[in-house]
């Protein structure tokens, strides 16, 4: 018996992880290959266009049960970056983001519908920002996923939306109405635990 329970145990080590198999991911922000990005218009005329440059997340994901996928992210609000720093303060500032009292952005998926060809679909999650949270829907798409030269294997995935800021209690009122929602767009490639 401890033979045989010695060789599984062998045999099982020697086998490689199949990648069609479900697995955790943690998001590789380090190596910049995943990124949180936005767009906002300019009072209509133009788009600012910002990123955040801290955060880290999770997902899970199996090519067999993709419906069963789930996210989850966390956000640094003060790393917003739009390339001026007059604009990345007022955005920061209690006029906006206030990111002194709401320190960090946080999504939590909730369910994912998966199209017919297996590689789109739509997650929804709890988004939480400037203290609110709100259910939102973002459209996703499966990029790839296989090995990498370091021994390791990754998934990519991307995703947007668009949000209504006023859902969030950030108060545009002010400003043109072209103004009052931003679109998100993110990357998301994870690497195999």
């Amino acid at each position: 018996m401890l033979k045989k329970t010695a060789f599984a145990t062998l045999l099982a080590a020697a086998l490689p992880l199949s990648p069609a198999q479900a697995a955790d991911y943690q998001v590789d922000a380090e190596g910049q290959h995943a990124f949180v990005q936005f767009k906002i218009s300019h009072l209509g005329y133009s788009y600012i266009l910002g990123d955040f440059t801290q955060f880290d997340g999770r997902f899970s994901y199996d090519p067999d049960a993709p419906e069963a996928s789930s996210v989850s992210m966390t956000v640094d609000v003060d790393s917003l970056e739009t390339h001026h720093a007059e604009r990345n303060k007022h955005l920061l500032s209690a006029d906006f983001l206030d990111a002194g009292e709401y320190p960090q952005a946080t999504f939590e998926s909730t369910g994912f519908d998966l199209e017919d060809d297996g590689e789109e679909g739509e997650m929804t999650g709890d988004l939480t920002i400037h203290g609110v949270t709100r259910s939102v829907t973002f459209d996703v798409d499966h990029i790839g996923g296989g090995d990498d030269p370091w021994g390791g294997y990754r998934q990519g995935f991307e995703a947007e939306t668009t949000l209504d800021l006023a859902d969030f209690d950030i108060d545009m009122s002010d400003f043109p109405e072209a103004m009052h929602s931003v679109d998100l767009y993110i990357v998301l490639e994870g690497i195999r635990q």
